[in-house]
């Protein structure tokens, strides 16, 4: 059995569709439902069971037969202030999820973040010695790394597996709100208005539209899922992006293309409140994964864009 924690969020619920494209069924999902529409994640799936998060502690304690759990579940807005909620629900939850998986002998992989690292003043190596230097820049952050950190203290790092997701995108995010992709939210724009707004750069070293990211497919995601769970003998933290920053402009001229229509961009003022922690660049160091061994190559901006665009979104197909 494998247990898929966040079953109904983004990334959880493409994990169990990619893995019953795999012909893998002994599934249970774990999440918890709330009055929104993320529940429709789940339809179309295949898997053995539905449990709320509350309950999956005490269905391990009587589950002899589970190969793997992979602890998609989180708070993931980075926007969330209730600290108390984040430590218990990020931190807390995950801390009691792994130690049972190590003392049991559990394949454990988790969601860690990108968002560890903060502005970026160290860099983006995903190297565990250099954990504690990472200065997160919200409290979203801090739960995943503080994770990290107890991890490595505890030795697990040599067990288990922790991933740094960067700007992940594509099908099954919908429901996300504010915090989903710039592509879906530039699709929806061009839609309702035929244009995107893309904030103006206050920072001399970038172009208005030049500010740099790495944006990441959600299939290149579940694929390094699906090489882990193959491969139990690899362990450690690492980065998971396609190790190329592109800019939003770059993003938002693919969108326009995979639309078949000609670029229109406007630029607006980024608000105060954000510029002086406003990330110019994010790359995600990939040669640890490379070196555990990952050989599949990553989707181009363009070509994942495309893909997402013309076989989802444009279709009206959200789901994978």
């Amino acid at each position: 059995m494998i247990i898929v924690t966040g079953a109904a969020g983004f990334i959880g619920s493409a994990v169990i569709a990619h893995l019953n494209k795999q012909g893998e069924r002994d599934i249970t999902a774990v999440d918890v439902l709330r009055k929104n529409d993320q529940w429709k994640n789940l339809r179309g799936l295949d898997f053995n069971d539905y449990l709320d998060r509350s309950q999956l502690p005490e269905f391990l304690q009587n589950r002899k037969n589970v190969r793997a759990v992979v602890h998609m579940g989180a708070c993931s807005s980075t926007t969330e202030q209730d600290a108390a909620y984040l430590m218990e629900n990020n931190y807390r939850y995950t801390l009691n999820l792994a130690r049972h998986c190590t003392e049991h002998n559990i394949r454990f992989i988790y969601a860690s973040s990108a968002a560890t690292y903060g502005m970026g003043e160290h860099g983006y190596e995903d190297d565990e010695s250099r954990l504690q230097l990472l200065k997160p820049m919200n409290m979203y952050g801090y739960s995943k790394q503080l994770f990290d950190l107890k991890a490595r203290r505890e030795g697990w790092c040599r067990r288990i597996v922790g991933l740094k997701f960067f700007n992940v995108y594509g099908p099954n995010e919908y429901f996300k709100g504010d915090m989903a992709s710039v592509i879906f939210k530039a699709f929806n724009q061009i839609k309702e208005s035929g244009q995107v707004k893309l904030f103006k750069s206050h920072h001399p070293d970038f172009t208005d539209g030049g500010q740099l990211r790495d944006f990441v497919y959600v299939k290149d995601a579940v694929n390094v899922i699906q090489y882990l769970l193959e491969y139990p003998q690899v362990h450690g933290i690492y980065n998971v992006g396609t190790g190329k920053a592109r800019s939003f402009k770059d993003l938002v001229v693919a969108v326009f293309k995979a639309m078949n229509l000609e670029p229109n961009i406007k630029y607006i003022e980024m608000p105060e409140s954000i510029r002086d922690r406003y990330q110019y660049f994010t790359e995600a160091r990939m040669d640890k994964l490379m070196a555990a061994g990952y050989k599949r190559s990553f989707y181009s901006l363009e070509d994942g864009v495309g893909d997402y665009i013309q076989n989802y979104l444009m279709k009206g197909f959200e789901h994978l």
